[in-house]
C-alpha cells in the first residue's frame, strides 16, 4: 500500500500524522511502536524455539 504512494503524497500524510499527534507526542508514539514491535519479534522468537525443541526427537529417560 505504502509502495504505490508518489511523494507528494507521502509529504501530505506526514503533514496529517503531524496534526493529528503533534510534535511532541509524535517521538513518545514512535517510541511505544519500537517497544512493541520488539516485545513482538522476541515472543515470535521463543515460540518459534519451542516449536523446534518440541519436534526434534527427545532421548528416553531411564
Amino acid at each position: 500500500m505504502l509502495g504505490n504512494l508518489k511523494p507528494g503524497e507521502l509529504i501530505v500524510l506526514l503533514i496529517i500524522i503531524l496534526l493529528l499527534f503533534g510534535g511532541k507526542r509524535l517521538p513518545d508514539a514512535a517510541r511505544g511502536l519500537g517497544q512493541s514491535l520488539r516485545i513482538f519479534k522476541s515472543e515470535v522468537t521463543k515460540k518459534d524455539d519451542e516449536e523446534e525443541d518440541s519436534d526434534s526427537p527427545q532421548p528416553p529417560v531411564h
